[in-house]
């Protein structure tokens, strides 16, 4: 089996429209929360999210590209088009054959969906469809677009798994190119869902924060008065690619993947496991194929996304696993500055994780004031500011309606 390592990195997010922004952000604690400026939500009980801010199209695409594109594909393709710069790739001089896209969506072109059909009814229900209504809708378009922009010909595919989409993709990558299918492979995730569709949908489930005055803090993970997640948008884009290669190109090499785990909570098709069932699995089969014990874990970005039953969920799982050795794991949960980028989100916590490890710093969970009486106190989630600590070991752990659970295990790179 190949060793695989991270060599480039890429992000479009509500706290940084790059990589180096975004975790800037992350470390100072930034809200992307703000009131909703898509669309009038006078009628929503919701009228905040976490969009992408100071955002134009025609800043990455001409006019006539950015008419093909949704929303969602043009984050996806911002993301990568950074990871591969960042990686310093240069397809002109390796084996594209061997160079493969896994990226993910949870949805796709949500925005398109609900614009076109609006227009479809509208206009009595005439036919005319945009000739790139499919090709901007389908969940797999950015994988192909950039399969064909770059002219890459390996494995070309899209994991769609809710919120643990990315999370999917990124150990599907790893394994290609640990079973020598591969050399390279960019993976990642994008998410556009801030519509009236999409909220009215999740404040339909009672899942979206209806914490309207108070919208700045109102993802609080593990709070005793959270109310629901925010929504957020936008992409992250992770270059994997096998250890020989990178040592080849002599690439910067932020973290290792030694460990992946997919499981089901084989429970309900919204609500997570009581007991964190799949989560626990999920965890415990990255650190078995990474070869490591709890007790070596350093930091988990959790999927933490302030929902009451996810979250309890959640921490079951950690308690069960980590039983004994809680206090020595530090947890935060960026989803309190960033919200939840569904698909998406995935790829911008592994981002987060890497680079945590690469600078043995831990980025807070913000807007957490008293923890749930129902959680362990001894759990150690970092509250309010960044905290500094070797990070040897990290876990990210996403989890999607389905009962999608899956977790990838980091490590430092130490040659």
């Amino acid at each position: 089996m190949r060793r695989v390592v991270i060599t480039g990195l890429g992000a479009i997010t509500p706290i940084g429209n790059d990589a180096k922004h975004y975790w800037k952000n992350l470390l100072n604690g930034v809200s992307g929360a703000d009131k909703i400026s898509r669309f009038d939500t006078t009628k929503f009980k919701t009228d905040f999210a976490c969009e992408i801010k100071d955002y134009d199209a025609l800043n990455y695409f001409d006019r006539k590209e950015s008419r093909k594109l949704d929303r969602f594909n043009q984050y996806g393709l911002i993301a990568a088009d950074e990871a591969i710069k960042d990686a310093h790739l240069s397809f002109d001089k390796l084996d594209t054959d061997r160079i493969g896209v896994i990226f993910s969506s949870g949805i796709g072109g949500f925005e398109t969906i609900e614009k076109d059909i609006i227009e479809f009814s509208q206009n009595q229900f005439n036919p005319r469809f945009s000739p790139f209504f499919i090709t901007k809708i389908i969940a797999n378009s950015v994988a192909g677009y950039l399969s064909i922009k770059y002219g890459l010909r390996g494995v070309n595919t899209c994991t769609v798994t809710a919120c643990s989409s990315s999370t999917n993709g990124l150990i599907q990558a790893f394994n290609y190119i640990k079973w020598g299918k591969a050399d390279i492979i960019i993976t990642g995730g994008s998410e556009a869902p801030i519509n009236k569709s999409a909220v009215g949908g999740f404040n339909a489930m009672k899942a979206l924060s209806t914490n309207n005055e108070n919208y700045k803090t109102a993802s609080r993970p593990f709070d005793n008065s959270r109310d629901g997640f925010v929504l957020g948008e936008g992409a992250g884009a992770l270059v994997v690619e096998s250890l020989e290669s990178a040592v080849k190109r002599n690439a910067k090499i932020y973290a290792e993947i030694i460990g992946g785990g997919e499981t089901a909570d084989a429970y309900h098709i919204t609500n997570t496991h009581p007991e964190g069932k799949g989560a626990y699995l999920a965890m415990k089969e990255a650190l078995r194929e990474g070869g490591i014990m709890p007790d070596e874990v350093n930091y988990i970005n959790a999927h933490a996304t302030s929902t009451g039953p996810g979250d309890l969920s959640e921490t079951k799982a950690i308690e069960t696993l980590f039983n004994g050795n809680l206090g020595d794991i530090t947890i935060s949960g960026t989803k309190s500055m960033t919200g939840h980028l569904l698909g998406g989100t995935g790829a911008i916590e592994a981002i987060a994780t890497c680079l945590s490890i690469n600078s043995d710093l831990i980025p807070p969970t913000i807007n957490t004031k008293i923890i749930d009486e129902a959680i362990s106190s001894d759990l150690n989630v970092t509250l309010g500011k960044t905290s500094t600590k070797t990070v040897d070991y990290a876990l990210s752990n996403n989890f999607g309606f389905g009962g999608h659970c899956a977790a990838v295990l980091f490590k430092k790179y130490n040659g």
